[in-house]
């Protein structure tokens, strides 16, 4: 796909992503190979629909997959909470959780799935991501599996939006 005219700079790859996509299945297959129960992959849409189905088809272990819908509200500080809009349908209790996400910013809105998904009772919860921006991280969140660190710059592609447009790209961008 051809960079379109309001991206400034391609960012990553289309070729880039899809390696490091293939890395982090194989670590997270790696992982959770041989647990008693089958692992859940939670997806937290919009941004990460197009990076859990790249990373669900190299996952080469059984998984079961969800999906979460959040919106934060209040002054985006820790005090801030959210909204879940579309919650997981399957049970957690004692299984292998991996939150997936598109890009971790500031963390408030993570942080604060976890503290819920944690009342949930897994045996572990991990979070995998596709950006990271620790330049902008107001709480401590742990990466299990990082895809790429990024400096502060407001990108798109690869399932993230601006404006509800640019998630059809293969690569990430810089908006201009």
């Amino acid at each position: 796909m051809k960079k379109d005219e309001n991206i400034d700079k391609i960012l990553i790859s289309a070729d880039d992503i899809n390696k490091k996509v293939k890395e982090l299945a194989r670590e997270i297959s790696d992982n959770l190979k041989g647990k008693e129960s089958i692992p859940c992959i939670i997806g937290l849409l919009k941004g990460s629909f197009i990076f859990i189905a790249d990373l669900s088809r190299y996952i080469d272990i059984p998984i079961e997959i969800d999906f979460m819908i959040v919106s934060s509200y209040g002054n985006n500080k820790i005090g801030s909470e959210i909204k879940i809009l579309k919650d997981v349908d399957i049970p957690l209790t004692g299984r292998d959780v991996i939150i997936v996400e598109d890009i971790i910013d500031t963390g408030y809105t993570l942080e604060k799935i976890c503290e819920v998904l944690k009342t949930r009772n897994p045996a572990s919860l991990k979070i995998c991501t596709l950006l990271n921006k620790p330049s902008r991280r107001k709480v401590d969140i742990k990466i299990d599996y990082n895809g790429f660190d990024i400096e502060d710059e407001f990108v798109v592609g690869y399932g993230i939006d601006y404006a509800q447009k640019y998630r059809n790209l293969t690569y990430i961008g810089v908006v201009k």
